[in-house]
């Protein structure tokens, strides 16, 4: 059997439907629980694993999302591709709220988020110079494509602290910087992804155009939440679509052995108890 496909869905993205033998999984992590049950089910003959990212009921803000928590419970549940579903705001006149964006950059804004497995005895140091993984987007591309969605492929995502949205001049800053978007979630998570060893992209989704725009008014939840929920519709389909695509691909995840040369304290240096934490992560490596 090949890798399992997860999905994180972000705010508005709680559940999936048409799953076919689905169960819930609670998961033990050494970073605590994960933000909710694991979903498994299978759509066709892909095995699917779905984690909502805030908990069922939006319960979390982005700060207390357990990131490594989640990417552990996934990386237990077998998930090689992952799918990070997310709501964002544009910074850019053409990314109109509705479309989407397959980012292939971040900008770190976040602050005092764990963002590594390792450390206590391990040090490893991914590459990260392109965070995502080129084949699963060009999947990802091509059910956008098919399900009518319109698309900006590639572009830069900041990934600020929040759960405030951005000031004026911070909207203008990112600006500056040629960002294309910007949410609370995608970091540490991508980070987290990498060292998991997963083939990792995220799939934007516009739902206003933050606090820049002068034709706009600043942001509200009122208005974020309305086109949420029309995203969240068009994301299912992707997804629907998607999965088959990324099943019939021909050998493992393109990173599927992303701690290649990346870890610098020598495996006989490993310590039992560092063994049992990495676990997941770090056992194909120790063999």
């Amino acid at each position: 059997m090949g890798a399992a496909i997860g999905i994180v869905g972000g705010s508005g993205l709680y559940d999936l439907e048409g799953l076919e033998d689905m169960r819930e999984a609670h998961y033990d992590t050494p970073w605590g629980p994960p933000s909710d049950a694991l979903v498994h089910g299978r759509l066709g003959d892909a095995e699917l694993v779905f984690l909502p990212r805030h908990g069922r009921g939006h319960r979390l803000l982005p700060s207390e999302v357990p990131y490594r928590a989640n990417v552990h419970a996934l990386k237990q549940a077998g998930v090689g591709w992952l799918i990070s579903v997310s709501a964002v705001g544009s910074l850019q006149e053409p990314i109109v709220p509705g479309h989407a964006v397959l980012v292939d950059q971040y900008i770190d804004r976040t602050r005092g988020r764990p963002n590594t497995f390792f450390g206590s005895g391990v040090v490893a140091h991914i590459g990260f110079g392109d965070p995502t993984c080129d084949v699963l987007r060009g999947y990802v591309a091509e059910s956008c494509r098919a399900s009518g969605l319109v698309l900006h492929e590639g572009g830069t995502y900041v990934c600020m602290e929040g759960p405030a949205f951005s000031t004026r001049a911070e909207s203008e800053l990112y600006r500056s910087w040629g960002a294309s978007v910007i949410g609370m979630t995608a970091l540490p998570e991508a980070k987290l992804a990498r060292e998991a060893s997963m083939s990792y992209a995220t799939l934007a989704l516009a739902t206003d155009y933050d606090c820049w725009h002068d034709g706009h008014d600043d942001v509200t939840v009122e208005q974020v939440v309305a086109v949420l929920t029309a995203n969240v519709q068009q994301a299912k389909r992707v997804i629907a679509d998607v999965v088959p695509r990324i099943h019939a691909h021909d050998g493992p995840p393109p990173h599927h052995r992303a701690l290649d040369g990346a870890i610098f304290t020598p495996i006989d240096a490993i310590d039992e108890a560092a063994r049992a934490r990495l676990g997941p992560i770090l056992g194909p490596y120790l063999e």
